[in-house]
């Protein structure tokens, strides 16, 4: 009888530890983790300016423009006859474009170096240009981890709107030929937006965050943001290669922008004068390619190990238009909601902002509408005259997905240097700008120690970036 309750005692202390187990009431808070500040410590570079940040900077400032006439060649249309070619290059209302200068000299991107090995059999030309910015930044930063922990600790962000369209172009041609067979086995590496992420983090072991944003013309400065994101709230990282890359001068990725009559057509003759921002005689962008790339770090991380400092990511502000596909409100509502949220999460005033690296593509409705938000936003702060403002589009044209990150980079270096650069090819400001609230025409010399980087996408997409000076 005695051994019969003792079983009976046990089994009932086990189900009341098994039920407590299962039912222990609500889960205690998550922990607090600190918010952590992030900073720039490596910048790289590959644009229609040229191949590194150096001599892209110094052509950005100086009012060189990187856009040209293309050619069938440019199509990138190999496999198909030359007839076809020709044919295909005859019928694009759009004949100019803003291409990565390729070859070996210095300012040039190598393609035997990123593209022409047998090893880089699955690395379509994005990707490529992503793998050179990358290995810029880093080297700029000085950041070549060889620790497990350090490479555990290190992630990559970096997104493109569109991928490789000309590998699927050749892909489609073998279909309509019955030719399969001859498909590569990497068709599917080449293609996949992430693969530009996946590549850099396997070319350095990296093993933190592995992320590819894909935002439209947004991007480049959302990948950022996230990365910055990632480091601010303690995802187990310290460092972040971030940014955007796009290869997209291609014959299927400019008859698509031309159909949506998105593409300048009337500038053919005269390339570079082509991308207008904020000029009356804009008619639509410009359409480009290349990768910008920036190193972000936690600020503590980076003074122990004695980096250099470009500036801290003081906010990210997001929003939707949630109006149309392709134009944006009116009233330039979500452009306002990014700025405001960026604003808001730095902590800074909007009369402490410097310079506004502008979106403005050179398109009549997008242009007008950010040039409304910003002067309201603003008010009295761009009617003084001491904000500065441009657009470097009408240098290196429209880069979609890496345009927010290429613009970003030109937002540190304009503080880096104390050189906000000028908007080309402005000969008659759009009306809704006068007296001192004026986009700039030639590069200006001033301390720059807040800048915003605006950056908008099909689908009603809209990204600010702020950056501030930490001293």
């Amino acid at each position: 009888m005695a051994m019969a309750m003792r079983n009976s005692n046990r089994v009932v202390t086990s189900f009341i530890q098994f039920s407590r187990f299962f039912s222990s009431g609500p889960f205690d808070p998550p922990p607090l983790l600190p918010h952590r500040r992030v900073v720039v410590t490596g910048l790289g570079m590959v644009t229609p300016l040229g191949c590194g940040v150096e001599s892209t900077w110094k052509r950005l400032i100086e009012g060189e423009c990187g856009i040209r006439t293309i050619t069938p060649e440019d199509l990138k249309m190999n496999g198909f006859d030359r007839e076809t070619q020709l044919h295909t290059f005859d019928q694009l209302t759009s004949k100019v474009a803003a291409t990565v200068p390729s070859g070996a000299n210095p300012g040039e991107f190598n393609e035997d170096l990123w593209l022409n090995s047998k090893d880089h059999r699955s690395i379509a030309r994005f990707i490529g240009y992503a793998l050179c910015a990358a290995d810029e930044a880093l080297r700029d930063a000085n950041w070549m981890p060889t620790k497990q922990d350090e490479k555990e600790r290190t992630g990559v962000s970096i997104g493109a709107g569109i991928g490789s369209i000309s590998d699927i172009l050749d892909a489609s041609r073998m279909i309509y030929e019955k030719n399969l067979r001859r498909l590569s086995p990497f068709f599917i590496p080449r293609i996949l937006i992430n693969m530009a992420s996946g590549h850099v983090s396997m070319k350095y072991g990296f093993q933190g965050p592995n992320h590819a944003a894909v935002t439209a013309c947004a991007t480049g400065a959302h990948s950022i943001g996230d990365a910055a994101r990632m480091i601010q709230f303690g995802d187990d990282v310290d460092v972040m290669v971030a940014g955007g890359t796009e290869a997209n001068v291609d014959a299927l990725s400019i008859a698509g922008f031309c159909r949506s009559r998105a593409l300048t057509t009337k500038y053919n003759a005269t390339p570079e004068k082509a991308s207008r921002p904020f000029d009356c005689g804009r008619d639509g962008f410009v359409i480009g390619e290349g990768s910008g790339i920036m190193v972000l770090e936690e600020l503590e991380h980076a003074k122990k190990r004695g980096a250099k400092i470009y500036a801290e990511v003081r906010g990210y502000g997001m929003s939707g238009d949630a109006h149309h596909i392709t134009q944006p409100h009116g009233d330039g509502r979500g452009a306002t909601l990014a700025m405001t949220s960026a604003l808001r999460q730095s902590g800074l005033n909007p009369n402490q902002v410097d310079y506004i690296n502008a979106h403005a593509t050179s398109t009549p409705l997008g242009d007008a509408v950010e040039a409304k938000a910003i002067q309201s936003f603003f008010g009295s702060h761009a009617a003084s005259g001491a904000l500065a403002l441009s657009s470097t589009k009408g240098a290196t044209g429209h880069l979609l997905g890496a345009a927010g990150a290429v613009e970003a980079l030109f937002t540190t270096l304009a503080m880096h240097h104390g050189i906000a650069p000028l908007t080309l090819n402005l000969d008659k400001p759009d009306p809704i700008f006068n007296g001192d609230f004026m986009p700039l025409t030639s590069s200006k010399n001033m301390p720059i120690k807040a800048a915003l980087s605006n950056s908008f996408g099909f689908g009603g997409t809209n990204c600010c970036l702020l950056f501030a000076s930490i001293d």
